[in-house]
């Protein structure tokens, strides 16, 4: 039994799917928790791939045998525990100062989204990743961004600097002459704050625009 094996060898003993029928406990009376965790891991047709528990909805989970809610909510629970233990370890080792690096980093949050949205990264005096926020979704053309709620949410977070991003629908990163003036505006007043707006970058289709590289900023 997986639990069994995990308390006399270790967790890094046990396959993917035997590590998660310790967290479903119980499988059904067909079924072990084992052969149901190798269910879920090839329910997306990605063999034995535990990557599939970022893709499943609650409702995918509900929707196989021997999947109840308290089963769903735990998995999914554990994605998202995942999800951020790999966020912020990729955080504390993070140049932000390199806009390459963040731009990369945020690309696949961004570039696959319909509408606009506006991502704020709140950084500490030598640089650190502080927090984040989403400060806006738009319509497909267009996002509102209100420098008084961007500096609300820096001194909510105790920010010396900010990064601001945001995403093109289009797939083409080219600023906007609105693009433009609200990174002005913006600027100017994270001078006046002392909390500088160290980069915006503007994410399209494996490509970005960083008005950091473009020493507008």
């Amino acid at each position: 039994m997986p639990y069994e094996r995990f308390l006399a060898s270790g967790p890094g003993a046990l396959t993917d799917a035997e590590l998660l029928a310790v967290i479903l406990r119980t499988g059904t009376k067909d079924k072990s928790a084992v052969q149901l965790a190798e269910d879920i891991l090839n329910s997306c047709g990605l063999q034995d791939n535990l990557t599939v528990l970022y893709q499943l909805t609650l409702d995918d989970l509900l929707q196989i045998r021997g999947i109840g809610e308290v089963k769903a909510v735990k998995l999914l629970a554990l994605a998202e525990l995942s999800r951020r233990m790999s966020q912020q370890r990729i955080h504390s080792d993070m140049s932000f100062m390199d806009s390459s690096k963040v731009a990369a980093y945020y690309m696949e949050k961004l570039r696959h989204l319909h509408t606009e949205q506006v991502l704020a990264v709140f950084l500490d005096g030598r640089g650190r990743y502080l927090g984040e926020e989403t400060l806006s979704t738009g319509t497909v053309n267009a996002s509102l961004m209100s420098p008084r709620e961007i500096f609300i949410a820096a001194l909510k977070h105790n920010a010396s600097g900010l990064i601001l991003l945001h995403n093109h629908p289009s797939g083409d990163p080219t600023p906007s002459l609105q693009d433009q003036n609200i990174t002005l505006r913006i600027a100017e007043n994270g001078k006046l704050l002392n909390i500088p707006l160290i980069d915006h970058i503007i994410i399209g289709d494996h490509t970005y625009t960083s008005f950091r590289e473009l020493e507008q900023i």
